[in-house]
């Protein structure tokens, strides 16, 4: 692998600026961990003058040193009014004791007159003093141009010189900033070639996605001669985010032959980096995501189905296990036996010889799915559905009835309770269940019948709960689908129930779920 590009991750900084996402110390602490451990080779952790989170989180950093990684402390040129050496602001950036320092300073002609309300000329002494004084307190400066797409639009000339100041002040990157996000791909050649003519000094580059193009821009960029990209794990940001590392990378190490981690291996864990990023920011996994998506190397119709078990690359732009994920084979309607055969033989059935089989579990997938069923986030139910077809499904016990109860007490609390009798062999069990709605009552009810007879049973967890309405016209009386998430701890499993009751088709849904995960849990 050549070319070696600079990945500058700023999920800790300026990605925490998107809506809804928030991390403590400790959050910051173990993601640093992750990007170290991956081999990103500067991690911009905060800025130390901002809030008391992030002074706390250099304090700690003081007494730590990373195997690859650099730590970056964020901040801004001195204030206009204030002297370098007495600004509080670059105080704080050498005191932090990062390893490296990356200042921002205006590039547009109308933020610095408009909006910080200085002159042109104070404003290149504010960028020239703030990276001279730097460089001699601490090893490494970055300076980030804000604005500079748009400024280059508005005055080229001015916006190139902020970028040669800093340049004569010793910054040992200059990184032009798409601050507002809105530059189209078709703009950056032109642009890159102009400030590479202009200054030696090696270029880095920053994108907004306002637009939609911050990962487009970025790897023009880097095909124009940019050896440093910024941006985020996930593409978390402000308003519309940021460059998402997570596209990037890949594309820049698979497709461009850049050596973006530390070793070639690292790549493989691309995926999990992105899920333990969303998790501890508590977002939900944008399942389309590209390269880390669950759905990104999905297959449905039968005939992409068909052609990817013949040839993976018929329908893969890059083998899902580079970038640590897999290749999953959808079941619907769409599908074709081909898909059924396939899927079959993930769960350990050969059904390759046995069309009549396929045909009956194809036929019955296409009506469940006519009533509401859908089997893309219900592996676990589809796999039920086949092993019970194949007659390899193991009944762990036979419902004879259930009941649930729901009471308002006079303090507001709703309490339900709820009464499962079940068969297991030769005994027949009766158990009662309290929750705070009718599906925990049920959970409860049914793990105090089963537990007994299955003490692996306890491993298993309901992590997660939807309901939807599959025809709002017809309000509280249409069909309703229920999909449950379960975990034994290592591994986590869809299941599913449709019905017109949301209590049927919550027990469907439990019912699978307990089934699945007793048959998976050794």
């Amino acid at each position: 692998m050549s070319d070696k590009i600079y990945i500058f991750d700023t999920t800790l900084r300026d990605g925490t600026q998107g809506e809804s996402i928030s991390l403590s110390v400790r959050d910051k602490l173990q993601i640093i961990e992750k990007l170290d451990d991956i081999g990103i080779d500067y991690i911009e952790v905060g800025f130390p003058a901002s809030n008391p989170k992030d002074e706390e989180l250099f304090g700690i950093l003081k007494n730590k040193k990373y195997n690859y990684s650099r730590i970056v402390a964020f901040g801004r040129t001195n204030y206009k009014n204030v002297d370098v050496q007495d600004d509080e602001n670059i105080k704080m950036l050498i005191d932090s004791r990062a390893d490296t320092v990356c200042i921002f300073g205006k590039s547009s002609a109308f933020h610095v007159e408009k909006v910080i309300e200085t002159t042109l000329e104070h404003n290149l002494e504010m960028i020239f003093d703030s990276i001279r004084y730097l460089k001699k307190n601490v090893r490494e400066v970055i300076f980030d141009g804000e604005h500079f797409f748009d400024g280059f639009k508005e005055n080229p000339g001015y916006a190139i010189r902020t970028l040669k100041t800093a340049a004569e002040a010793g910054a040992d990157f200059i990184v032009p900033c798409d601050t507002n996000g809105g530059s189209l791909p078709i703009e950056i050649n032109k642009v890159i070639s102009k400030i590479r003519k202009e200054i030696q000094t090696p270029i880095g580059i920053h994108f907004h996605n306002d637009g939609g193009c911050a990962v487009a821009n970025s790897i023009i960029s880097v095909d124009c001669g940019a050896v440093m990209v910024q941006g985020t794990i996930n593409g978390y940001g402000e308003r519309s985010g940021n460059a998402d590392l997570c596209q990037i990378i890949p594309n820049l190490e698979i497709k461009l032959n850049k050596q973006c981690l530390k070793d070639a291996g690292s790549i493989k864990n691309l995926t999990s980096l992105s899920r333990f990023v969303a998790e501890l920011a508590n977002q939900t996994p944008v399942s389309h995501q590209p390269f880390v998506g669950v759905s990104a190397f999905a297959h449905k119709a039968g005939m992409h189905v068909s052609g990817v078990s013949k040839f993976a690359s018929a329908f893969e732009h890059i083998p899902p296990e580079s970038v640590g994920n897999k290749r999953r084979v959808l079941i619907s309607e769409l599908s074709g036996k081909k898909s059924i055969v396939i899927k079959a033989k993930q769960f350990g059935i050969d059904l390759e010889n046995n069309p009549k089989k396929v045909s009956e579990i194809l036929e019955k997938v296409q009506m469940m799915e006519h009533k509401g069923y859908q089997f893309e986030a219900a592996d676990a139910s589809f796999e039920l559905l086949v092993k019970d077809i194949a007659g390899e499904k193991k009944e762990y016990f036979t419902l004879e009835s259930f009941r649930v109860l729901n009471e308002k007490k006079e303090n507001g609390e709703m309490l339900s309770e709820a009464t499962v009798k079940i068969l297991i062999n030769q005994d027949r069990i009766i158990e009662t269940g309290e929750g705070v709605g009718p599906v925990n009552a049920l959970d409860m009810a049914l793990r105090k019948a089963l537990t007994r007879f299955y003490p692996k049973l306890k491993k298993i967890k309901l992590t997660d709960f939807k309901v939807r309405v599959l025809n709002e016209k017809k309000g509280t009386g249409d069909v309703v689908r229920v999909l449950i998430e379960s975990s034994d701890g290592e591994n986590s499993w869809g299941t599913i129930g449709v019905s017109e009751n949301i209590i049927e088709a919550s027990w469907q849904a439990l019912q699978d779920s307990i089934i699945y995960g007793l048959s998976e849990i050794n």
